[in-house]
């Protein structure tokens, strides 16, 4: 069979463009090197519960179209995202907010709470920060940057805050309200039953080939396809792998994750998500996921995630984006636009890091552009 694309990826970028294409008449043939669909949104039930087996993912948007075309696939819930950090043995609310306020001065105003963060952040301030922790100073002040950035930040970057770039914090959301929803986005929610029977029902009618690399899939003969039988590829897998990074690698952050099942606890922590912002934590936060659906179920299940460096063979989850990996990007897409009929998108094809509503977005736009182009 002749195919129109082949998509490298069956994560949401390949599985809407996937499904957009098949809708629109073209054939498509999905791989991926995983054994499930769905990447890093992946879903999968456990006792009775869905795990987010890649880290917690919860959908907001303030584009009605996107929201509306999610809600083809799936039906969403109320979850409302309000997570809590621990800092030994003090509880706070986050985002930072009159709770947080409230909890770590004792005060009760938002006149109170700003008085205090404006002294701190006269006493600390940097004219020109040229490092996060300084930057971070300047925003919220001695208290919040100690007690919830400062650690959990060394945590996820793997160094110092003293030697992380200012821009990475270009600003922290101080909200003087008592109100813990984490995004401000008019929708929101988890998908009902996980976010993989989203992906099978983009996927429905398309023939998918799991456990299967992109290089790996070009040398094989035999029962499997040749390159000559589809005219483009949709590669959302590492730009500067496809070009066996041959200038040289990007840089990312891993994730390693320690799941655990808990039998006869019906509620380990209370709450989906629980950051641990000291440094001597070796983890970030744990996530109970029975809390995204409301579960009532006897036992429980939770994850631990570790930050890591990344190496070649790891799973990449965030690109570094700092001048300098930025401009080996740069060099990287260069290549890529002289490509031949391979076209590079989603989070790692653009080194880039997307929220879901915004991979949904580009990966309409981009059928949208192939199939304007085809008429």
């Amino acid at each position: 069979m002749k195919y129109d694309y082949l998509i490298v990826g069956t994560g949401l970028f390949g599985a809407v463009f996937a499904h957009e294409m098949k809708e629109a008449g073209r054939k498509c043939l999905c791989i991926d090197r995983r054994s499930h669909v769905g990447g890093n949104i992946y879903t999968g039930r456990q006792h009775g519960i869905e795990v987010h087996k890649y880290g917690a993912h919860i959908f907001h948007t303030s584009d009605k179209e996107i929201w509306d075309y999610v809600n083809r696939f799936a039906e969403f819930n109320n979850y409302i995202n309000s997570p809590i950090a621990v800092y030994g043995d003090e509880i706070y609310n986050l985002p930072f907010n009159m709770n947080t306020f409230s909890k770590m001065w004792g005060i009760k105003t938002p006149d109170e709470a700003r008085a205090i963060i404006l002294k701190q952040r006269r006493e600390a301030a940097v004219e020109n920060p040229e490092n996060l922790e300084e930057q971070a100073l300047n925003l919220v002040g001695r208290d919040v940057y100690e007690k919830l950035v400062k650690g959990y930040t060394e945590k996820q970057w793997g160094r110092s805050c003293r030697d992380l770039p200012a821009f990475i914090i270009r600003r922290l959301p101080v909200r003087f309200t008592y109100d813990n929803n984490y995004f401000t986005d008019r929708y929101q929610g988890i998908p009902v039953g996980g976010y993989t029977g989203i992906i099978e029902k983009l996927l429905d009618g398309v023939p998918v080939i799991l456990e299967t690399d992109y290089r790996e899939f070009l040398r094989c003969n035999g029962e499997k396809l040749q390159p000559d039988t589809f005219d483009r590829v949709i590669y959302t897998g590492m730009i500067d792998e496809y070009f066996d990074y041959r200038l040289g690698e990007l840089q990312y952050r891993s994730l390693r994750f320690e799941e655990e099942f808990l039998e006869g606890c019906g509620n380990y922590q209370g709450n989906a998500v629980v950051n641990y912002t000291k440094r001597d934590v070796p983890y970030t936060r744990i996530i109970e996921h029975k809390h995204f659906e409301f579960g009532d179920q006897p036992d429980t299940v939770i994850t631990r995630e570790y930050p890591a460096d990344w190496r070649r063979g790891d799973e990449p989850y965030y690109p570094v984006n700092d001048d300098t990996n930025n401009s080996l990007y740069r060099r990287y897409a260069d290549l890529a636009a002289s490509e031949k009929n391979v076209i590079f998108g989603g989070r790692l094809g653009s080194y880039k890091y997307y929220d879901m509503d915004k991979v949904i977005a580009e990966s309409l736009s981009l059928a949208r552009a192939e199939l304007n182009s085809q008429t």
